[in-house]
């Protein structure tokens, strides 16, 4: 089914960065909504889907004029000090409707002339290839982090059947570090994965952040286990993998492959 899409007219673009997101001054979110409308989300849990009367994932909102919006929230906030941004903390910035709307690239051209101090681009999409030209601007003020959870298809496919094939995003993170753009893969949350994953992340970053439900959820896990993802587990007799210590088994694998300092854990791995 393709999503409801509506154009709305935002006051605003720029949200203070609060709880797991305290390291940065501001987040800015291109779109309310988000069509990869994956399983475990935590936004399903929050008041802009909840009070939206309509599944999570078949709805987006356009931000019409966010450039012009932001333009001016960011001139307004550099002038009081130091900002940094976390783009994005309800959605993805280059989910399908990005091809035709290009907000996120208005965006990221608004900051080309006026940088902040620092920005995290949070995506799960091979979209963010596009791109390229606009972030090796940005230099060292910027980095992708691209959402790699599992090495396997067919997990991928169980839990976010509509977002990204898993090799696209491998081949991004790839074709980003060629061209020179700051990187990390965020195997955020943690789903099963197969012991080579390790080494299919090493030729192609430096940086690696590992999170599950039990850290990075805001409620120790009981937010997403209001979700039901638990029967997702289930369904696939992994029920192994839900649990506060499956991240264990990973990070020591990442550890045969990374140096320590390359490998980071929940919150600080998605830090300025």
């Amino acid at each position: 089914m393709n999503p409801q899409y509506l154009y709305k007219t935002p006051k605003t673009l720029l949200n203070k960065g609060t709880g797991f997101l305290s390291g940065y001054t501001h987040s800015l979110n291109p779109y309310t909504g988000c069509s990869f409308g994956c399983s475990y989300c935590y936004v399903r849990q929050m008041p802009v889907s909840i009070f939206r009367n309509a599944e999570w994932g078949t709805w987006v909102d356009i931000k019409q004029h966010a450039a012009d919006v932001f333009g001016k929230e960011l001139r307004k906030a550099k002038a009081k000090g130091r900002v940094t941004l976390f783009m994005s903390s309800s959605t993805d910035p280059y989910q399908p409707i990005e091809h035709k709307e290009a907000i996120t690239r208005s965006l990221l051209e608004v900051m080309v002339n006026e940088p902040p101090d620092f920005l995290l681009v949070q995506t799960r999409s091979p979209l963010v290839r596009r791109d390229i030209d606009l972030l090796l601007q940005l230099k060292d003020k910027v980095r992708v982090s691209m959402t790699i959870e599992t090495d396997l298809e067919d997990i991928r496919k169980h839990f976010t059947p509509n977002a990204p094939p898993l090799a696209a995003r491998f081949k991004t993170l790839q074709l980003l570090a060629e061209a020179g753009v700051p990187t990390q893969a965020a195997i955020a949350p943690l789903l099963p994965s197969s012991p080579a994953f390790p080494d299919k992340l090493r030729p192609l970053v430096t940086r690696v952040c590992l999170d599950d439900y039990f850290m990075g959820d805001g409620s120790s896990g009981k937010r997403t286990r209001q979700l039901g993802i638990e029967s997702l587990y289930e369904q696939k007799s992994m029920q192994e993998w839900y649990h506060p210590s499956a991240y264990r088994k990973v990070y020591e694998g990442l550890k045969r492959v990374f140096d320590e300092d390359e490998i980071h854990i929940s919150q600080e791995g998605f830090e300025p």
